[in-house]
């Protein structure tokens, strides 16, 4: 819900603030933006400053790295300074338990807030299809035994979801008959942590996303020799699910401060 006094600016207006051309800014309604990834890269002969928050123990009232790092940069705008929030996306797994929302506080929050701590643009839900597909190949050539020999107790790869769900932590699957086996023990890890998550926040090209991809080791063969990502040859697929995830989110600050929301990590 919007706040009494609050009026947000459309993205546009925040981006073209930024000097960034209306045809790298993909719009998701009036308030959120994707920014082209080709567009945010880093420059050598730039004077910019870079001021991290971290490691702050919340105050009984919530306040920590979040809601401080944007009323700084708040302020910093009310002195007539150009600054720009860069923050990580929220996971809705702790969103929906005790900790609550990651999108600041009080009148230091971002906007729209209800949107950037449930489904966003939709990036984890890419993170989550891709690396969940991959669990599903793995185990498809655990049916059909197919020529990639994987041993079944070597696989490393697990699922995610984006909850705090801590009864699929550990689980058996492949039960039910040799129609949907063969039964292992494998498990769930929230979204956040998926290694998919990490790519996306370092790449700075779908070529950089790629090669990546092909490196990613999901097991052994009975053998004993390595089993990479490349190997399934679905690396193509999982470009084209996670495209758009690569590309920064932008929204804005209570006072219209932009803000950069990319990436997973809680």
């Amino acid at each position: 819900m919007k706040q009494p006094g609050i009026h947000p600016k459309h993205i546009t207006e925040i981006s073209d603030r930024l000097g960034i051309k209306r045809e790298s800014v993909s719009m998701y309604g009036d308030y959120i933006a994707k920014v082209n990834h080709s567009v945010i890269s880093p420059d050598a002969t730039s004077e910019t400053r870079l001021i991290l928050v971290s490691a702050m123990t919340p105050t009984k009232a919530g306040e920590g790295k979040t809601t401080t790092a944007i009323g700084l940069a708040q302020a910093m705008h009310l002195d007539g300074l150009k600054v720009a929030l860069a923050l990580r996306e929220p996971s809705i797994g702790p969103t929906l338990g005790i900790k609550g929302g990651a999108t600041g506080g009080g009148k230091a929050h971002l906007w729209p807030e209800e949107k950037i701590n449930l489904h966003f643009t939709g990036d984890f839900h890419a993170v989550s299809t891709a690396h969940n597909y991959i669990a599903a190949i793995l185990d498809n050539h655990l049916h059909y035994t197919s020529a990639l020999d994987l041993d079944p107790e070597k696989v490393l790869w697990p699922r995610v979801i984006d909850l705090n769900d801590r009864s699929l932590r550990q689980i058996e699957i492949g039960l039910g008959g040799k129609a949907n086996g063969p039964s292992r023990n494998s498990g769930f890890i929230i979204t956040a942590a998926s290694e998919l998550m990490a790519m996306r926040c370092l790449v700075n090209s779908l070529a950089e996303l790629e090669s990546r991809l092909k490196k990613v080791l999901l097991g052994f063969t009975r053998g004993g020799a390595p089993v990479y990502l490349e190997d399934l040859d679905i690396i193509p697929t999982l470009l084209h699910i996670l495209s758009d995830s690569i590309n920064s989110n932008l929204v804005q600050a209570a006072t219209g401060v932009p803000a950069f929301i990319h990436g997973g990590p809680f």
